[in-house]
């Protein structure tokens, strides 16, 4: 999941896990319309001292074409607390992105009821695999719905649908939206406080969920935006779009990863102070240089590859022959090559080994390869074993080859229709419209595959009344896209997100 400078291609490879376990096409017309079916099983959890018995249910929804006609079959893993009222019970629809990526990277990892014990930035041993109970769950605060998105997982295009309904931006939204109701009508939820979480590509889908599912009368409580993707003008620099601002807001993102890896002189001791310093820079001076182009003089491009190095730890030297303009996969492999190492994307404190040192950009994503196995595995384990939910369909953790190859960029917002996305507005709209609406962005500060800066930027500028710039919390984690893969960063998430659930269910 390298980077690559061209928008169709990087959507298709915008991971929210790794690309592992790819499936074939999937091919409609042999696919007949399943019954819905559930495997409910019950459990129990402790957390902070306290029993929580809570029930799974691991099934399918079917969703439908306006006319009636069955088009889907959306597979999802529900957690419920137990002895309470669902009118007051929060529940909240979790998913990941890709687009093509299923729910399994959020289940197994972040706020489940159970969990997989991976190591923390290095590589976990193969089989058998440490499936736990979650400490860090958050089925004290809400109940977990977690969805697989269309061809993904379980989920299954199905009857009279096909492709073109369920690939793009706008049809991605409107399938999940008919999920959600679907899901709230059968298990009599709508009365209750209801909150999205998406991490990546799934930040752009809750985004738009809000306010699509708005205009439905299904006004959203809260979101919880993870390692968020919200506007695609403002990524990849690259020549391809001939854009300057991406290459400053990967800037903090380098700097903190240069810091992790000791390969700053000196080293600041206060990371936070750092990056504010980092921060100002890259929106002050870099980002002024950037845009001078040609005009900019010898004298200003010779001060700006000295703070360029101060922050990044790269040569000068490298600076000078890349233009100033260092992207993230030259970034990566550059930074640990006198090591024989690379930085991972999804998350930079992984280590890769490449064939040789001489490449210009890391061979694979070492983030990426450490955590396939585990999750994959673990996950049908704990399907068959203790949910008890059986099938002879393949479980596609991801299906970029398919989703991505067929993916309509295109947005309508605002009465627009974008070439590509930005539901920036869309957050902006469900805002304005419901004012009591809570915002929750948590990023990763070793993340390049959605750099925090550049949510910070987004969230900065898409327009909201000052009054309203209070209903938005940031959290910020070193670690990197999932941010749960370091459990002392899981731990302040969950502490983080309990403040924030209380204070939306209190509203």
């Amino acid at each position: 999941m390298r980077a690559v400078h061209c928008y169709s291609l990087i959507l298709t490879l915008l991971a929210v896990g790794p690309a592992a376990a790819q499936s074939p096409k999937p091919d409609s017309t042999q696919m007949p319309v399943p019954v819905e079916m559930t495997a409910v099983t019950h459990h129990s959890l402790t957390i902070d001292g306290k029993p929580i018995p809570y029930t799974a249910t691991a099934g399918n929804l079917l969703v439908r074409s306006d006319s009636g006609e069955v088009v889907g079959s959306f597979f999802y893993v529900a957690y419920t607390k137990d002895g309470e009222e669902p009118r007051k019970r929060a529940v909240t629809f979790v998913f990941n992105g890709g687009p093509g990526s299923s729910s399994i990277w959020l289940h197994m990892g972040s706020f489940a009821p159970v969990r997989v014990n991976t190591a923390n930035a290095g590589s976990t041993p193969p089989a058998p695999y440490d499936v736990k109970e979650n400490p860090s769950s958050l089925i004290d605060k809400t109940d977990l719905v977690f969805v697989d998105a269309m061809a993904t997982g379980f989920s299954r295009i199905v009857g009279k649908g096909d492709g073109k309904r369920f690939f793009g931006v706008d049809q991605d939204i409107r399938a999940f939206a008919d999920f959600i109701t679907r899901y709230v009508t059968v298990n009599n939820r709508w009365n209750s406080p209801k909150l999205l979480m998406g991490e990546s590509y799934g930040t752009m889908r809750a985004a738009g969920l809000a306010a699509f599912l708005e205009g439905r009368g299904m006004p959203m409580n809260g979101l919880v935006l993870i390692s968020s993707f919200l506007n695609a003008y403002l990524d990849y620099p690259g020549p391809a779009f001939s854009l300057e601002i991406p290459y400053a807001l990967y800037l903090p993102t380098m700097a903190a990863t240069a810091w992790y890896h000791d390969k700053l002189t000196p080293k600041p001791a206060d990371l936070t102070g750092f990056l504010g310093q980092v921060k100002e820079f890259a929106l002050g001076d870099y980002l002024h240089a950037l845009n001078q182009g040609a005009r900019l003089t010898d004298g200003e491009r010779a001060a700006v590859i000295a703070k360029l190095h101060q922050f990044t730890g790269i040569s000068e030297e490298f600076l000078r022959h890349a233009n100033i303009r260092l992207t993230p996969d030259r970034f990566e492999k550059e930074l640990l090559r006198g090591t024989r190492r690379t930085a991972g994307r999804l998350d930079a404190r992984y280590l890769g080994i490449d064939r040789d040192a001489a490449g210009e950009t890391p061979e694979y994503d070492a983030a990426d390869a450490a955590i396939a196995g585990p999750f994959v595995s673990a996950f049908n384990s704990y399907l068959k074993n203790d949910l008890h939910y059986e099938s002879n369909e393949r479980y596609f953790p991801s299906n970029y080859p398919v989703v991505g190859a067929d993916w309509d960029n295109h947005h309508r917002a605002e009465g627009q229709r974008y070439p590509l996305a930005d539901v920036s507005v869309d957050l902006r709209e469900a805002m304005s419209k419901n004012p009591n609406l809570m915002v929750f962005s948590a990023n990763g500060l070793f993340d390049f595959a959605t750099p925090f800066f550049e949510t910070d930027y987004t969230l900065q500028h898409m327009g909201l009344d000052p009054s309203l710039e209070k209903n938005i919390v940031s959290g910020y984690y070193q670690s990197g896209h999932m941010i749960y893969l370091n459990p002392p960063s899981l731990v302040q998430l969950r502490k983080d997100l309990g403040a924030f659930y209380a204070a939306v269910v209190a509203r």
